[in-house]
């Protein structure tokens, strides 16, 4: 008798779309990582390579977009994700092999628009930010830039709380549905993150950690917040456990490399109360 398989409706499936760190902390890794700590099946489909460790990025080699997009259809064909995200793209045509590929897609989709790694080195084109703005952003439920990012997306400086509001408004303005303005580069004892839903604003607060340990925290928490969208919470609970979650592999970091260290992927979400 032919073995039939019976689809299995406990386990929901998240895509990243995002580049390889060598080094393991961050990209596709961290994403991969952080989907099976929140018991979340991971696909991937690869945008770039990069020869890269807690020190810095010593080479990146971006794959041809039409290998991109053709993970992302076979993907969507037969795994059905019910969330994806995507990270480092690298280029312009790479974005825009991103978009057709996502065409259709109606589960929610999280923007993290890398632009630079955590050591400094440049991750994207320039020539990339128009296409993100102009082609993925009205795609994304939610776009989540760090100070910096959010600067070169809203086209204004961005430091104070009042700065953030304005560029999570001027980032939804152009056709998100949400932005989360992270305020891990800021200064002070408080990290502030903003989020603006197009109606409501909400502010969370924790205390700064002192600490090297934070190469992939940005793929770390946006890959958090897509596995909670894929296993069906709202927005705001999806992005509280995504901050506890983040917070907590910070704080547990393992110490390794002798840079930016990464971030502890075996922190076990549901310890952590937002």
């Amino acid at each position: 008798m032919p073995n039939v398989k019976t689809p299995s409706t406990a386990l929901a499936t998240a895509l990243t779309i995002a580049g390889s760190d060598s080094g393991g902390g961050a990209g596709i890794q961290a994403d991969l990582k952080t989907f099976h700590a929140f018991g979340v099946f991971g696909a991937s489909a690869v945008t770039a390579v990069t020869a890269q460790n807690t020190i810095g990025v010593q080479a990146v080699q971006a794959l041809d977009p039409a290998i991109v997009r053709r993970q992302i259809e076979s993907v969507r064909s037969d795994l059905r994700p019910a969330a994806a995200k995507t990270g480092m793209l690298a280029h312009a045509g790479i974005v825009r092999a991103v978009v057709e590929g996502l065409r259709g897609f109606a589960e929610p989709l999280v923007v993290d628009p890398v632009m630079v790694a955590t050591s400094g080195d440049r991750l994207l084109d320039p020539a990339a930010v128009d296409a993100i703005l102009d082609e993925l952003v009205p795609l994304a439920a939610l776009v989540t830039p760090n100070l910096p990012e959010a600067e070169i997306l809203a086209g204004r400086p961005v430091r104070t709380l009042e700065e953030m509001s304005a560029a999570a408004r001027a980032i939804v303005a152009r056709g998100a549905g949400a932005a989360l303005i992270k305020g891990g580069h800021g200064s002070g004892e408080e990290v502030v993150d903003l989020l603006w839903d197009g109606e409501r604003e909400r502010v969370w607060r924790s205390p700064r950690i002192r600490t090297t340990e934070t190469h992939g925290t940005g793929c770390t928490l946006s890959a958090a917040i897509t596995a909670g969208l894929a296993d069906g919470f709202a927005l705001e609970p999806a992005i509280e456990r995504g901050l506890a979650f983040t917070h907590a592999a910070i704080t547990s970091a393992p110490g390794l490399g002798a840079g930016r260290g990464p971030l502890d992927h075996w922190a076990t979400p549901g310890r952590y109360s937002p």
